[in-house]
């Protein structure tokens, strides 16, 4: 199909001001870290399905979804899971932050690599989301068994790549999944530390509602099953307007370019892939997701 270009630039000054602003807040002692986001339009209409196909093959999301529901079409590469449970009710979260461009030249991925495992922004905001996330599972699982069981590796997304943990735990007896799920959500590797506080930043800082960015696509099974996947690396289109959303966590040691660089590395896995619609028979015929077996959302 037909390429689509999108400018990759738009909102590029506003998300600067945005950015040096809260990195104020945080020096004043408002709040530790907030992720704000920016929106990229898309200048024409996408073919969802092909685009959804193009985008599958060049990126290596955790999950992935293509869906089209209540007069929203989406569809995206999400880099983490925000809770799994399985039917012994273990839970596991999988927060990722920290980010270098993921180029596809061995040696130059390699660099950027040790880069990041280098920075102390980078490992800075890492650990507070890690730790965030090991206080909110303690609370629906027995605390004893909440544990740390990858630190800080790196997990290839796409066009970036990202430090990784993930957290564990189990709840106790006749506990759901849905006490995992509202513990943890919304994730904060999209919102802050702490949560308040980074919502009211978010509020401040971003131009337009969130809608399904930072979201959650899910399957739930009766067993007391439950995949959450993390909306981000995504492709939106409701109302005629078809866009892209991208953002960065943003901590004291934040850099305004660098962020935005951030959110150029994270905007490309998505835009690179987008395929023109040549008529208008291409939409999706009902509203269920099609992933390669991953969670299709809930009806």
């Amino acid at each position: 199909g037909r390429p689509v270009r999108v400018d990759l630039e738009a909102d590029a000054g506003d998300y600067l001001h945005h950015v040096a602003s809260l990195v104020r807040d945080i020096r004043a002692g408002l709040l530790q870290k907030a992720v704000i986001s920016r929106v990229v339009p898309v200048p024409e209409e996408i073919d969802f399905p092909a685009s959804f196909a193009a985008g599958r093959r060049a990126n290596s999301p955790t999950r992935s979804f293509l869906l089209s529901m209540g007069g929203l079409r989406a569809f995206g590469f999400s880099p983490e899971t925000v809770v799994e449970v399985d039917p012994e009710r273990r839970v596991a979260s999988q927060p990722l932050a920290g980010t270098r461009a993921l180029t596809g030249d061995t040696e130059l991925d390699r660099k950027l690599r040790e880069d990041l495992l280098a920075d102390p922004k980078e490992l800075h905001e890492h650990a507070i989301s890690v730790k965030v996330a090991v206080d909110e599972l303690a609370g629906p699982c027995e605390p004893e068994t909440v544990a740390v069981t990858e630190f800080m590796t790196v997990k290839e997304r796409g066009t970036v790549q990202h430090l990784a943990s993930k957290v564990v735990g189990r709840m106790p007896e006749g506990a759901g999944p849905w006490q995992a799920f509202a513990a943890v959500f919304p994730a904060v590797t999209a919102s802050g530390v702490p949560k308040p506080a980074a919502y009211e930043a978010i509020s401040r800082y971003e131009s337009q509602a969130r809608g399904p960015y930072a979201g959650a696509v899910m399957k739930v099974t009766q067993d007391g099953t439950m995949d959450a996947a993390l909306v981000l690396r995504s492709a939106y289109a409701c109302n005629g307007r078809t866009w892209l959303r991208a953002g960065a966590g943003v901590v004291e040691q934040s850099r305004a370019e660098r962020e935005l660089e951030e959110t150029r590395e994270k905007l490309m896995s998505v835009s690179r892939s987008l395929v023109g619609r040549a008529d208008r028979t291409a939409e999706p015929a009902d509203d269920t997701g099609a992933a390669e077996g991953r969670p299709r959302p809930p009806r």
